[in-house]
């Protein structure tokens, strides 16, 4: 296969899983209620943020009309809306860490921001509402690593990514035409393996670019397998330049780690040259408008459809669909086992998980033959399988990484009975390490404490990669 498709593949099947788990329906239908009747605070609530922001002395500190537009701004937010949208990481797509996101950018400059705590106490997977001022920058941020908000991830000038009014703008902010003549080229060549040295020293110096190498991939950050929004880089570029009022007409974009452009958007044939490195002093192209949102790779995949999309997504990238009404689940049944020549079957009895084909005597007597080391019972077998190791771990724990306890849990009790008493395994071990985790994040907001403690690891993580798949 050839390595872009490769990387693309893998790339959606990652919005997939995070479309799957990280917002559940459950969350946008609450939230989009207590919203649509002005409680922007349940609203939060709802979508699991926590609201560190005192609008009174913000009122105080910078007068009531500064005030008064921040509550408009609040009260339009959809904190479901930017959940879908926030930044994430691989490999499991949760809430990139640590960061402080700029939601709105005042005349008189502090900002409106939303922050997700460190790795350590990412647990709930909770965002921050707060206020961000220039002249204090560490106010109100506790013991955050990263209060000032990031260059790279902003989304002021990309409202349409969580406010409700806006919402609408999602699908001409997402393709845009085609890219200008040049640009698409240069952002091949820039792909390849560079040969020799910059041809010019300074910020606009481009490098002599050579043929792909004989071996490895070609062209790893080639369009097709990034999902670059190429043709929109011009426009918001230029929004950019506008909003921040930059001097130096030249802009930074982002490939990947250790791959930089310089673009000259106000050219008459916009210029796309390599960067040999990062220039701080330049603008940064917001990781939102440097690629396509992954939602609409995967409706041109054919992975999702409109209807498991948020639904002020679908709305703007499906223009006319209408909501289909989800037909609920069908109870789950009993499940068959083979037990001693014969097809038996376990399911949920008065909230436990039972064999229904057994009496209670018999299943007494083999529950004790067991205790004194003899063969158990395959029914009785199946069911304590299914107590310390389920099929469904995986989904389980998907839902307890991203925040989705009562998801979690609902699943759980569907599969056990909510009467049921967790053996020891797998299963409980995901959810005791859940809760010593949700015990750090509680220790983070209270200021009690600044660093990972040897309790809440998680055996079973690994480090998580910085690669293409992080927004």
């Amino acid at each position: 296969m050839h390595h872009t498709t490769a990387d693309e593949n893998l790339r959606l099947h990652f919005w997939t899983r995070v479309r799957e788990f990280a917002v559940p329906p459950s969350m946008v239908e609450t939230a989009t209620a207590r919203r649509s009747v002005g409680d922007w605070a349940g609203a939060c609530a709802a979508a699991r943020f926590d609201v560190d922001l005192d609008l009174r002395a913000v009122g105080r500190t910078h007068g009531r009309q500064l005030a008064a537009q921040v509550r408009a701004d609040l009260r339009h937010l959809a904190p479901d809306l930017l959940r879908w949208h926030f930044p994430r990481i691989g490999p499991d797509g949760l809430l990139r860490p640590g960061l402080t996101v700029s939601l709105a950018r005042y005349a008189a400059g502090p900002h409106l921001v939303a922050r997700t705590p460190p790795a350590w106490a990412a647990a709930g997977q909770r965002i921050s509402l707060a206020w961000w001022d220039p002249a204090e920058p560490r106010a109100g941020a506790g013991t955050h690593p990263h209060p000032r908000p990031d260059r790279r991830f902003r989304l002021d000038l990309h409202r349409h990514l969580w406010d409700a009014r806006r919402a609408g703008e999602l699908r001409e902010r997402s393709a845009g035409g085609d890219p200008p003549p040049g640009l698409t080229t240069a952002l091949r060549a820039a792909g390849s393996r560079a040969v020799g040295s910059p041809a010019a020293e300074g910020p606009a110096a481009s490098w002599a670019v050579g043929p792909p190498p004989a071996e490895g991939p070609a062209a790893p950050w080639a369009v097709e397998g990034e999902g670059f929004a190429v043709g929109r880089w011009v426009p918001e570029a230029l929004l950019l330049l506008r909003a921040d009022r930059c001097a130096d007409r030249v802009i930074t974009v982002r490939l990947n780690a250790g791959r930089w452009l310089a673009l000259a958007p106000d050219e008459p044939t916009p210029v796309l040259t390599a960067a040999p490195r990062r220039d701080p002093t330049r603008p940064v192209l917001p990781d939102a408008a440097t690629r396509t949102p992954p939602d609409l790779d995967l409706l041109r995949a054919g992975l999702v459809d409109a209807d498991r999309l948020h639904p002020l997504v679908a709305s703007a990238l499906v223009p006319g669909h209408r909501r289909t009404t989800g037909s609920p689940d069908p109870a789950t049944g009993p499940r068959l086992v083979e037990c001693r020549g014969a097809t038996h079957r376990i399911g949920v009895v008065d909230g436990v998980l039972v064999p229904l084909d057994h009496d209670p005597d018999e299943v007494r007597r083999e529950e004790l033959l067991a205790e004194w080391g003899g063969p158990p019972l395959p029914c009785l077998r199946a069911i304590d399988d299914v107590h310390r190791q389920p099929e469904s771990l995986v989904d389980v724990r998907a839902r307890l990484d991203h925040g989705d306890t009562a998801g979690a849990v609902a699943a759980v009790e569907a599969l056990l009975g909510p009467e049921a008493l967790l053996r020891a395994g797998a299963l409980r071990d995901e959810l005791d390490a859940a809760v010593r985790r949700r015990l750090a994040h509680g220790l983070y907001r209270a200021g009690l404490a600044g660093g990972p403690a040897p309790s809440t690891k998680d055996g079973r993580r690994r480090v998580r990669p910085r690669h293409a798949f992080s927004r």
